[in-house]
């Protein structure tokens, strides 16, 4: 796809993140456009990669091989309206937000290739797992370069549309539930006379042997849980998991409605 060219309609941290993982792999296309509302998120854009195009208007990125609708659901039906007279059949169309179903998006425009794609912020390293659906009429043929390109970012794996909200929930959003949670214990763990280096090392040693004896061990889940039976959180996990269900039973409903 070194050829294509590439048109981002939205300048935010989502396209920040495409642009870098491009970055990493070297990835060469055509030309890459990016057009948002605010000229500040623009100037931060181009100063950290200076070969992007700033586009003078969303109609301008819409005339791209490639349009990455990277904008939040509120103001992408608005978006379409306004690139409905630019895309053409053989626009390849990427929405990058929940909510949106692929039969709304071709009720305002007339482009034969459109995809959604749910990216996570993993892909910044090309370390992502992103699902992606196509319109039921896409070919293999025609998804095969898009799913070579969205792999660039990780691993791109096509799943059906009904199952892209739950996707966001338990992977693309993911990271955000324990991020947190580890800088709080490596800030804790220098306190306790170990480096800062000790820390980071140790949690993430102990966090991927943990999530293989998880998941790759064979075991049921109710007996990794019990391999150590001294539990510091134990009186707190009732309320750790009513959080859980409640914040994301909430979030799904909210994108999927």
């Amino acid at each position: 796809m070194k050829t294509k060219s590439l048109g981002f309609i939205g300048g935010g941290r989502i396209t920040n993140i495409f642009l870098q993982a491009f970055a990493n792999k070297k990835v060469i296309f055509g030309s890459i456009s990016v057009f948002d509302t605010d000229s500040e998120t623009l100037y931060a854009l181009k100063l950290k990669f200076p070969y992007i195009r700033v586009a003078k208007s969303v109609q301008e990125c819409a005339e791209k091989d490639i349009v990455f609708l990277a904008l939040h659901p509120p103001v992408i039906k608005e978006t379409l309206q306004q690139i409905n007279g630019v895309v053409t059949e053989q626009t390849i169309l990427i929405s990058l937000a929940p909510k949106i179903t692929i039969d709304q998006i071709a009720s305002f425009v007339k482009c034969l290739q459109i995809t959604r794609f749910l990216p996570n912020a993993t892909s910044i390293i090309n370390q992502a797992y992103n699902p992606v659906t196509f319109k039921t009429t896409m070919s293999d043929i025609q998804k095969w370069p898009i799913l070579e390109l969205l792999n660039t970012l990780g691993h791109a794996f096509e799943t059906s549309e009904e199952k892209m909200e739950g996707y966001a929930v338990v992977s693309s959003l993911l990271p955000t539930y324990f991020w947190f949670q580890w800088h709080e214990v490596e800030t804790i763990g220098t306190q306790f006379g170990l480096s800062l280096a000790e820390c980071r090392e140790s949690i993430y040693e102990t966090m991927n042997a943990a999530l293989n004896t998880m998941y790759r061990s064979g075991m049921k889940p109710e007996e990794v849980m019990e391999i150590i039976s001294f539990k510091p959180l134990g009186d707190k996990e009732e309320q750790i998991r009513t959080i859980y269900k409640e914040k994301l039973n909430e979030i799904y409903h909210k994108i999927k409605s």
